[in-house]
């Protein structure tokens, strides 16, 4: 195989990856536990989140893995993700743009259902502006920012 190949190989490899990133984060958010979740972040992940009436989340902008965590934590308080919630997030419409190295950007529309054990209810959707980074941990999220259709 030439090294054309082996460098598309990679990048399909790297892709795949990114692709399971996207969705075992939604995934995680869902069913995980806290620290699942959290280990799919960089250290200095960006979480930006707009204002969001629709599910009664307040915009924030969260840096760093400890200040994700915080703002993970008050959502499932507040019973709108995580096992037991009834909450599922679909992601659709993914891309992956892979840079020159060690980083990569997304773009992927995503729907919020609520009342999931019973009628789905769909409490918002959008799209994901996201930054991934290959760490020593495998690709992680380095930011989202979140835009609310």
């Amino acid at each position: 195989m030439g090294e054309t190949a082996v460098m598309a190989d990679h990048r399909v490899a790297d892709e795949l990856q990114i692709r399971n990133l996207i969705a075992a984060v939604a995934q995680m958010a869902d069913t995980g536990t806290v620290d699942e979740y959290m280990a799919l972040f960089a250290e200095d992940a960006v979480w930006a989140m707009p204002d969001n009436p629709a599910v009664g989340v307040a915009a924030s902008t969260r840096v760093g893995r400890d200040d994700i965590r915080a703002g993970v934590v008050e959502r499932r308080a507040a019973g709108l993700q995580g096992p037991g919630s009834h909450a599922l997030h679909v992601i659709a419409t993914v891309r992956v743009v892979l840079g020159a190295g060690d980083d990569a950007t997304g773009h992927a529309y995503w729907l919020f259902y609520g009342d999931t054990a019973s009628t789905p209810v769909l409490r918002s959707m959008g799209q994901y502006h996201d930054a991934y980074r290959r760490t020593s941990n495998g690709w992680q999220l380095a930011r989202r920012a979140i835009v609310i259709s």
